[in-house]
């Protein structure tokens, strides 16, 4: 695997095995509420950004996709005028901003997702390093990682849930939990750095110390509904997924409604399969770990 993030974290996936429990199962509930809004689903979109060339007014389809789907929507960069459109699909949506070293950059785009109506807001803080040694520089933007009182500064700005992206500590968890952070996402970024730990081994460590005082969400290699149940079965309140509706994105939001309602669809089977009624009974202790013989 050389390293590569994203590799080790599907191997990991795909080392987790599951036992069924079918005396006393019924058919599932797959609902899910969050930030005082129930959804179908906690199968989610990710937090994707500047979707060119996939389709047109992809940003825009993306989240009528979510809609249909009764998904919870997740955006990250766009173009300004963009997001009006984005808020205006009715879509329930979390805007993601990238870590700006210039707090005006944050502060203003918090501003606008507020008034745009999002469900939540929330920061992006592993985008806040490039590859050489240096601070990031996203499309010309200065980026800088943030501190624990900057955040707590963000949060109060908001007025609204606020969540952080790119946790992958029990460390990082628990400062969210001190600034008052109302929900994290375990994730690398897509391999933003080698070797990273995969989110679903790290997640039970950071579902115990955190102890309900957040939602929990999980990113990064979430391509099915048996790969979301793993997730939630281990602690995550809900999964984003975000590779996997690139290609189903090419038609337009109907491409989007279809996949996600495929994942939750998948995830109902093996929620039925494994003596699940609803998401608030998920057991991590239906997941084995397949050992090499």
């Amino acid at each position: 695997m050389n390293g590569d993030s994203n590799a080790i974290t599907r191997d990991y996936f795909d080392s987790l095995l599951l036992e069924s429990r079918y005396i006393d199962s019924d058919l599932p509930d797959t609902s899910f509420e969050l930030f005082g809004e129930k959804f179908d689903t906690p199968i989610m979109t990710a937090a994707l950004s500047h979707l060119h060339n996939i389709c047109d007014n992809a940003m825009v389809e993306i989240a009528k996709g979510a809609r249909d789907a009764g998904a919870v929507h997740w955006t990250g960069m766009g173009e300004k005028e963009e997001f009006p459109e984005i808020f205006g699909t009715g879509a329930k949506t979390i805007r993601i901003i990238k870590p700006h070293a210039d707090n005006k950059e944050v502060l203003w785009r918090i501003e606008q997702a507020v008034s745009c109506g999002a469900l939540a807001v929330g920061v992006d803080i592993d985008h806040a390093y490039a590859w050489n040694g240096g601070y990031d520089n996203v499309l010309g933007l200065p980026m800088k990682p943030k501190s624990i009182d900057e955040i707590k500064t963000f949060v109060k700005a908001a007025g609204i849930p606020f969540v952080i992206k790119g946790v992958l500590s029990v460390s990082d968890a628990l400062k969210c939990v001190d600034a008052g952070v109302s929900g994290i996402v375990v994730s690398h970024h897509h391999g933003i750095m080698n070797y990273a730990v995969p989110p679903l081994q790290i997640l039970p460590d950071i579902v115990k110390a955190v102890d309900g005082r957040m939602k929990i969400f999980v990113d990064c290699g979430v391509e099915s509904g048996m790969d979301a149940y793993k997730a939630l079965a281990l602690g995550a309140d809900a999964v984003c997924v975000g590779r996997a509706v690139m290609k189903p994105l090419e038609e337009g939001s109907a491409g989007v409604t279809r996949k996600l309602r495929e994942m939750t669809t998948e995830l109902a089977t093996v929620m039925a399969r494994t003596g699940v009624k609803k998401l608030s009974e998920m057991d991590s202790s239906v997941i084995w770990h397949r050992k090499t013989f």
